[in-house]
């Protein structure tokens, strides 16, 4: 199995996309299937390696990347192919020997131009939105939500032809962090300007006056770092506003655990893992109605709140700053909720589907050790 992907989740705007196709991959190889996985370079990390049972190759960077996976795709012998499309396809139908499953997180629509301009973004959307749908026409789909596949059917990409396999979720890990007793918002996130944390930055703002102690922790890292400080500093909130960086998995979960309201004002998500970490962690979310999978990850009213614009969104985390019962209610329920998903549960549908979609059968599943897969000879 060769899956190509822009990123792997060690890549400096790495995120959760990058953790679903890792997750799949690293399920595979448990099944017993050979899998690679090819992405971009970047500083830092070797060109070649294997964890988990999966070998990586990393070449190229933002744009090279592309030829790279096109070369690797006509020159593997894979049962199958999995083109990661990322907004941009890697176009693996033109020279794959094999079936090709058509990976989407989500459409990116409103992120084009905002991320490469009018002249660019209008040819990336279509690409996507044209031209990607009619060259995997004959072509397997799997997405996160049902709200995508929605989506992908407006581009013309049959229903019947995309099956939804959706994010897992690890159990959190014990904290020993109880709720902070002053009101705290967290945001977990990649910090690129379609993430819109300055939003989240707004609502402290926003309502600083009617709760003087508010704060709002911002987990992640990545290029908008130092616009989203100079935003704090310029809406004079810069005292309440943490901006952690990349912070390893337990800090995450210690600032999830403390907070009372999580925020994703995202442009678009496909799904939000973020999201049900803190529900897992009792925390309820508000996000955009319209971005996306945000609408299936959150359950309206029940575990969190979905808001119509920036009004709304400040007026809903305002309510339940302000309904300490209300927010014990969704807690509970969401936590409830994220029981209900997993990693092995996601991945062993996934297997199902690439089973489908390549004509083979299983392999004899195989036990994959640390030692095993960490000291396995690096390929370049």
């Amino acid at each position: 199995m060769l899956l190509v992907n822009w990123r792997d989740t060690g890549h400096p705007e790495g995120g959760g996309s990058e953790r679903y196709v890792e997750r799949m991959a690293e399920g595979l190889a448990k099944a017993g299937y050979r899998v690679e996985i090819q992405c971009a370079a970047y500083a830092g990390a070797a060109a070649g390696e294997w964890r988990d049972g999966v070998r990586y190759r990393r070449r190229g960077n933002k744009f090279g990347v592309y030829a790279h996976a096109l070369r690797a795709i006509r020159r593997a012998r894979a049962d199958l192919v999995v083109d990661v499309q990322n907004g941009m396809p890697f176009f693996a139908r033109l020279v794959a020997g094999c079936p090709v499953l058509v990976l989407v997180h989500h459409v990116h629509k409103e992120q084009w131009i905002s991320a490469l301009g009018e002249t660019l973004g209008r040819i990336g959307w279509w690409i996507e939105s044209w031209l990607a749908p009619r060259l995997f026409r004959k072509c397997r789909y799997v997405t996160v939500s049902e709200v995508t596949k929605v989506e992908l059917a407006g581009l013309g990409v049959d229903r019947e032809r995309v099956t939804v396999v959706p994010n897992g979720l690890d159990a959190p890990p014990p904290c020993t962090s109880g709720r902070d007793p002053e009101p705290t918002l967290v945001a977990v996130s990649r910090l690129v300007p379609h993430k819109r944390i300055e939003h989240a930055i707004d609502v402290v703002a926003r309502l600083a006056g009617r709760w003087p102690s508010l704060r709002l922790e911002v987990v992640g890292q990545g290029p908008w770092d130092e616009v989203l400080r100079a935003h704090a500093a310029e809406r004079g909130v810069a005292d309440r506003v943490v901006l952690h960086g990349w912070v390893d998995e337990q800090a995450k979960h210690e600032i999830l655990a403390r907070s009372w309201v999580h925020l994703c004002p995202s442009v678009k998500e496909g799904w939000g893992i973020v999201i049900m970490e803190a529900a897992a962690h009792g925390v309820p979310s508000v996000a955009y109605r319209a971005a996306g999978g945000v609408a299936e990850s959150i359950v309206e009213g029940r575990t969190g709140l979905l808001a119509e614009d920036f009004e709304d969104f400040t007026a809903r985390v305002d309510d339940l700053l302000a309904d300490a019962p209300r927010r014990t209610e969704m807690g509970l329920a969401g936590a409830e909720r994220a029981g209900l998903y997993s990693w092995n549960a996601s991945a062993a549908q996934f297997e199902s589907l690439v089973r489908a979609t390549s004509g083979r059968p299983a392999p004899r599943p195989r036990v994959l050790t640390p030692h095993r897969a960490e000291q396995r000879p690096v390929m370049s």
